[in-house]
């Protein structure tokens, strides 16, 4: 058995979950009554980690966004990692969402400060845009899973790597 615990706090998100999430807001696009007739695509840019949506009608730019968050959730991706970055209206409506996928230092500090003000025999490590918390009992590492969910951070937080 080891001496010691450990797991990891990021902010990652699984790339292929949003490939399957954008095609199935692609799917829904094309069999939605209420969006026939209305020129309206989704984009994915992986590199820059953005959803593009444009639109003839910029009344349905904020269906087209619900779709999309819809299909994000249902595949297990929540929705605090969408933010919206840009709004262009014109003949083609445009609207930008970044997915947020790494932990900045703001939030690094938040949590690490949290974890240290609770008083449970755990240590954090910042390494990068993950957190890495380390106890000799699974319980104290449990408990801190229990706290980082609580803080209510506009982040999608995951736990990896429970050792």
């Amino acid at each position: 058995m080891a001496n010691e615990h450990s797991f990891d706090i990021s902010a990652a998100i699984d790339s292929g979950e949003l490939k399957n999430a954008l095609e199935q807001a692609k799917k829904e696009l094309e069999s939605r009554y209420d969006l026939k007739g209305i020129k309206a695509e989704f984009e994915l840019d992986e590199k820059l980690g953005l959803f593009k949506i444009s639109s003839s009608s910029e009344g349905k730019l904020d269906t087209l966004k619900d779709m999309l968050i819809s299909k994000l959730i249902k595949r297990g991706i929540n929705a605090t990692a969408i933010k919206e970055k840009s709004r262009e209206s014109g003949a083609l409506a445009r609207l930008s969402l970044e997915v947020v996928s790494s932990i900045d230092s703001e939030n690094t500090k938040k949590i690490n400060k949290a974890i240290k003000d609770s008083k449970l025999k755990v240590s954090s490590q910042i390494r990068g845009e993950e957190i890495r918390v380390s106890a000799k009992q699974i319980d104290d590492l449990q408990a801190v899973m229990k706290l980082v969910k609580e803080l209510n951070l506009e982040l999608s937080l995951s736990f990896k790597n429970l050792k």
